[in-house]
């Protein structure tokens, strides 16, 4: 269900986000961590191809010929397992964690760890076929996660055969003139090569992928009028919030940013760094719109919650924010290089009152 359908028509707030992020809830897939790991360690077995072969057939070699010795003791076998069991695996485990790690810090931008995700639930193991069948074949992002897994396996069966016809009669003339080594080299490049186009495919379709899950999770934190009302209402009973508050709105009142506030049309936010509000009054022979008022930090918050209680709208429009705070004082008029964004946002503000 659309989040409009379920009253969500407000965008999340920052707020909202970061205590989203704190819980280990970012839009991201795991589609890019997965392609990276496969690209990586595929790039990484060309690389040290024959160095991890040579080590096998040196593994096999050393238990092969102790396989008889009776004075051998445990420990040597043992620390020669381990010894050769580092040598093969730990290149692999140590590229395979740096792709991983890429593949997530690109998206959540740094570091982000949490508790929450992974916190036992009893009703995570509470069996919902009836949530389970809606989000995978009774939505859209259900829908589509089912044609990107049929399209990678397409894709790789494409791929797989074209490579095994253009190679499969040179491997068997290799084999056929006995040379088995030979043989299993071709076949591992052939392998190679099918894990590195797969592999690329896989990151150009992770990319947009990206997108898809952020919109998708944008949509899910929405939230509703009342919602941010609340969120307000939790924000000022933080001591440390309160008291700052009230020393700005101390300041404010001064000012008579309450009464411009109760004035305006609108109120462009960052959405919680800056506010400035808009009125625009033809009769009065204005020819664009008037800063009201305008804050920053605490300002800006509480020229929102005046905003909020007055039902005056609140529309979020980080570079429009930034650019009239900064740019135009109290009492000033929007320069015409703002008209045709602001005219958009009246527009619409129209649209949504009819």
């Amino acid at each position: 269900m659309a989040a409009e359908e379920e009253g969500r028509t407000e965008e999340p707030s920052e707020f909202k986000l970061e205590k989203a992020r704190k819980e280990g809830r970012v839009a991201k897939t795991q589609e890019l961590a997965g392609s990276l790991v496969l690209l990586l360690s595929v790039l990484l077995l060309l690389v040290l191809g024959k160095s991890i072969f040579s080590s096998c057939a040196e593994l096999m070699k050393f238990y092969f010929s102790h396989s008889a010795d009776k004075e051998i003791q445990g420990g040597t076998l043992f620390y020669a397992f381990i010894n050769f069991f580092l040598r093969i695996v730990l290149p692999m485990g140590v590229i395979s964690l740096v792709g991983a790690l890429m593949g997530n810090l690109i998206q959540t931008k740094g570091f982000l760890f949490s508790w929450k995700p992974i916190e036992p639930k009893f009703s995570k193991i509470l069996p919902k076929f009836g949530e389970y069948f809606r989000r995978t074949i009774g939505s859209l992002q259900g829908l589509f996660n089912i044609a990107k897994s049929l399209g990678k396996v397409t894709i790789i069966v494409l791929i797989a055969y074209m490579l095994i016809r253009r190679n499969m009669w040179d491997i068997i003339e290799t084999i056929s003139t006995g040379s088995i080594i030979n043989a299993l080299q071709k076949v591992s490049v052939t392998a190679a090569e099918l894990i590195i186009i797969v592999a690329v495919i896989f990151v150009c379709i992770a990319i947009p992928d990206y997108f898809v899950q952020k919109h998708e999770f944008m949509e899910s934190m929405k939230m509703t009028k009342q919602e941010v009302k609340e969120e307000i209402k939790e924000m000022e009973g933080d001591p440390q919030t309160k008291a700052q508050l009230r020393s700005m709105q101390q300041e404010i009142l001064k000012q008579n940013i309450p009464k411009a506030v109760k004035e305006s049309n609108v109120v462009i936010t960052n959405p919680t760094h800056f506010s400035v509000a808009l009125k625009y009054d033809a009769a009065a022979g204005n020819d664009a719109p008037v800063v009201n008022a305008k804050g920053m930090d605490n300002e800006a918050f509480v020229i929102r919650r005046i905003a909020t209680e007055n039902n005056i709208p609140l529309v979020e429009n980080k570079p429009l924010a930034r650019d009239l705070y900064h740019n135009i004082d109290v009492g000033q008029e929007v320069p015409e290089v703002y008209w045709n964004t602001i005219a958009i946002i009246y527009s619409q503000l129209e649209k949504n009152k009819g």
